[in-house]
């Protein structure tokens, strides 16, 4: 890996975030959806979007599946590179945050340690953590593309919640279990969060 330059300054944007948040009519933040493969994490989170875009507000979601077919490419899945993935989509959601966008995250980001390690990139209440809980047994059977099966047969490695751990998160800003909770109701659980702190209208 290359050495870091001594060179490279932060240039100050003249534009700052307080200006175009109130272009946008609400704060920004991410909300960063984690849990198991079959969670319901991607669902949610388009879902989600999709209310807050019929509020008028300005968001993107950053999917697991999607950011590596580009941004993330160059990526496997052992624990160095999976704690890469997630450190890449931390500080590009940190600039969409900055440009005055509701970022939302669908990542399983299994681990604590990384799920603290983007935490700290942002100031107190910018970032929500959504754990979507939901039983192994349950996602396995949502598991359409058989992968959990593959997993158990020894076909895929550190698999998440089966030969790799998910780590709870202890102290999650969102707790919804998605397999017992319907998926407007759990939109609503997001958004009454939001409304209730101010950060949307």
């Amino acid at each position: 890996m290359n050495e870091k330059s001594d060179n490279v300054v932060w240039h100050h944007a003249t534009v700052t975030r307080e200006r175009r948040q109130q272009l946008n009519g609400h704060r920004s933040f991410v909300l960063w959806f984690t849990g198991l493969s079959g969670s319901g994490k991607s669902t949610l989170a388009h879902a989600v979007e999709e209310r807050l875009h019929q509020m008028n507000c300005r968001t993107f979601v950053f999917d697991g599946d999607n950011v590596r077919h580009g941004l993330c490419s160059d990526l496997g899945f052992g624990e160095e590179d999976r704690r890469e993935n997630i450190r890449r989509i931390g500080e590009m959601t940190k600039l969409f945050v900055e440009a005055g966008v509701i970022a939302m995250t669908a990542f399983i980001s299994p681990f604590r340690a990384e799920r603290q390690m983007v935490r700290a990139l942002f100031e107190p209440g910018e970032f929500i953590e959504v754990y979507c809980d939901c039983s192994l047994e349950t996602c396995e059977q949502r598991d359409v593309k058989g992968l959990y099966a593959k997993a158990r047969a020894g076909l895929i490695p550190n698999y998440t919640g089966i030969s790799s751990p998910y780590e709870e998160p202890e102290s999650a800003e969102i707790h919804i279990r998605t397999d017992r909770q319907r998926l407007e109701d759990s939109i609503d659980t997001v958004l009454n969060y939001l409304q209730d702190r101010q950060l949307v209208g």
